[in-house]
């Protein structure tokens, strides 16, 4: 028995050490390096601008419209560039470029926060201008490099390392949404921490070292992973659209999903010598970028998947998540500091639980009808916040204009209100509340003067909604995102995904400007059920997808096959990896 129990003992070890040294745990722990540094880097930046400028928004707007636009116009080329390389080659190349450009940002940041008042004088502050400029430039190449490692890592090593069980792909989706949630809130924390009982020039110091250290084991594990995962050094070729219309001409009806054609065209790309190019003009070459860029959509239009892909990026025409702006308006509501930190904690909690409702729900009806029970759980829930809109507490008013606070003051003359001082009116405008005693009124108020306490119930209704809804909302996303990668080629899988990015931006882009052109938090009501409309349109453009994939059988939730779930694959496309 004692030896029984001793050999037991050493299987069990040897699994865990054979877990530990997994290609798929240490992919797990270099998505987790990065996210930490991206989520640290992304927090920190626009504190640093909005420091920089003397609390005002305006370069944090300016970098967050640069960096909307850039993704929105380049994310089908990065996907293409993604596409064309050699899979290690575009690993380490988008980590260096990444983090390089985060520690020279801080570099530089550290630079002007000591030299500050010396830059001013000289060149009559154009110097201090041009370093600004700078700044949000080499802070958008680093976002860039992020949305290729990404589309890289997420989109395609995950697929290769999961192999053709889709199970496993299921729960490694799954867990690096969770390193997502508590990396979410953890970072910000921590670089917050540092930043208030230090100074920015600290937190700077702080950013770029970490960087350089987490680049540095990053590059080693992505190594060791491409080590133990032989199939990453082959890549499938390009695959011409005469042979997609052929290949696209067999219904799933008449293969079974186990038996779905795979498009591996391999070969050994761990030198990936391209293939030998043709003399082409100076036109030519000038015009390549806006063909790939039209191709990439047209490529995206085209793919079964398009109409769940469109169903997610409306998701994101919405102020109904824990922005700047959803804050800011909760402070103009009455809600405290801490009482919005326990609020986030909660929604990073229930995202979790939509990771663990992924995988049981696609083990139990399959991964399309999965989808399908997370948009009706998200929407369900988002009614919460359509009525509290009417509820006691609200202030919604049409009457009032967007603009009469700021026309009014710009005809008198008068400041419009910054950070430093900030007023309850222009608070959700800017998204930037004061935050240094937890209320939306100065440190050095007067309680007499402040405000009547305004009714919680509106407010309450709101956030209960949205916290609700991540279940969801988190569980509708990895669904969408492992379509997209068990039913887009491999040789398409970058500037698929790279134009996928794109229309995430462009909606999130549009609620931002929605914002602008009602800023007041009376209009907020009304920007609450616009986003619940898009929402809704979004999960109506699934359903759509779903009935084409699924037809009679939409409504017919059985247990699937532990190994392969059976309606992963939409007619049309039987391509799957």
């Amino acid at each position: 028995m004692a030896r029984a129990a001793e050999a037991e003992g050493r299987r069990r070890g040897g699994s865990v050490v054979a877990y530990f040294t997994s290609a798929k745990f240490l992919l797990y722990l270099g998505h987790a390096l990065s996210t930490w540094g991206d989520r640290m880097w992304h927090f920190a930046v626009s504190v640093f601008l909005v420091e920089l400028y003397g609390n005002s928004l305006l370069l944090t707007a300016v970098y967050g419209l640069v960096v909307a636009g850039s993704v929105l116009l380049l994310g089908a080329l990065i996907g293409d560039w993604v596409d064309k390389n050699s899979r290690l080659k575009v690993a380490q190349t988008s980590l260096i470029v990444q983090n390089s450009s985060v520690i020279l940002c801080g570099v530089i940041l550290m630079i002007i926060f000591l030299f500050k008042t010396q830059l001013l004088t000289l060149y009559q502050g154009w110097l201090l201008t041009l370093c600004y400029i700078l700044v949000i430039t080499i802070a958008n190449i680093a976002n860039l490099a992020s949305t290729a490692t990404a589309i890289t890592i997420q989109r395609d090593w995950i697929v290769v390392v999961a192999g053709e069980d889709r199970s496993k792909l299921a729960d490694m989706n799954a867990t690096i949404r969770r390193i997502d949630q508590l990396t979410n809130i953890l970072a910000p924390m921590a670089v917050g921490q540092i930043m208030t009982f230090g100074s920015p020039m600290i937190g700077c110091g702080f950013i770029s070292g970490w960087n350089l250290m987490s680049m540095c084991v990053e590059y080693l594990l992505l190594w060791k992973v491409y080590q133990k995962t032989p199939t990453l050094a082959r890549k499938a070729a390009k695959v011409e659209a005469s042979e997609l219309k052929q290949l696209n001409v067999k219904k799933e009806s008449d293969v079974k999903p186990a038996e779905g054609v795979q498009l591996i065209i391999e070969k050994d790309v761990s030198g990936f010598e391209p293939q030998q190019e043709k003399e082409v003009g100076c036109a030519a070459r000038i015009a390549e970028p806006f063909i790939t860029f039209r191709d990439g959509w047209v490529a995206y239009y085209n793919q079964p998947v398009f109409l769940a892909g469109m169903g997610l990026a409306f998701l994101y025409m919405t102020v109904l998540g824990f922005d700047c702006i959803t804050t800011g308006y909760a402070y103009t509501q009455g809600l405290s500091g801490s009482v919005l930190s326990l609020l986030m904690g909660a929604s990073a909690v229930t995202g979790i639980m939509g990771t663990v409702a992924f995988t049981w729900l696609r083990r139990k009806c399959g991964l399309i009808r999965t989808g399908l029970i997370s948009g009706v759980a998200q929407f369900a829930c988002l009614i919460l916040c359509a009525i509290s809109v009417f509820m006691p507490g609200s202030p919604m008013d049409l009457t009032v204009s967007p603009f009469a606070d700021i026309s009014a003051r710009l005809f008198e003359n008068e400041p419009l209100p910054t950070i430093a001082s900030p007023e309850p009116e222009m608070i959700f405008a800017t998204g930037m509340p004061n935050l240094s005693n937890g209320s939306i009124a100065p440190a050095d108020s007067d309680p007499e003067m402040s405000p009547e306490p305004v009714p919680l119930l509106s407010v309450s209704l709101l956030f209960a909604g949205v916290i609700a809804a991540r279940v969801g909302l988190w569980s509708f996303d990895l669904t969408v995102t492992q379509l997209l990668q068990e039913n887009v080629i491999e040789s398409e899988r970058g500037i698929i995904n790279g134009v996928q990015n794109s229309m995430n931006y462009l909606l999130d882009l549009l609620h931002f400007i929605m914002v602008i052109l009602a800023p007041n938090p009376e209009a907020f009501g009304l920007l609450v059920l616009i986003s619940v409309s898009f929402v809704a349109m979004g999960h109506i453009m699934y359903f759509r997808f779903a009935q084409k994939s699924l037809g009679k059988q939409l409504f017919v939730c059985h247990t699937p096959d532990p190994k392969e779930a059976p309606d992963s694959s939409p007619p049309g496309n039987t391509s799957t990896v």
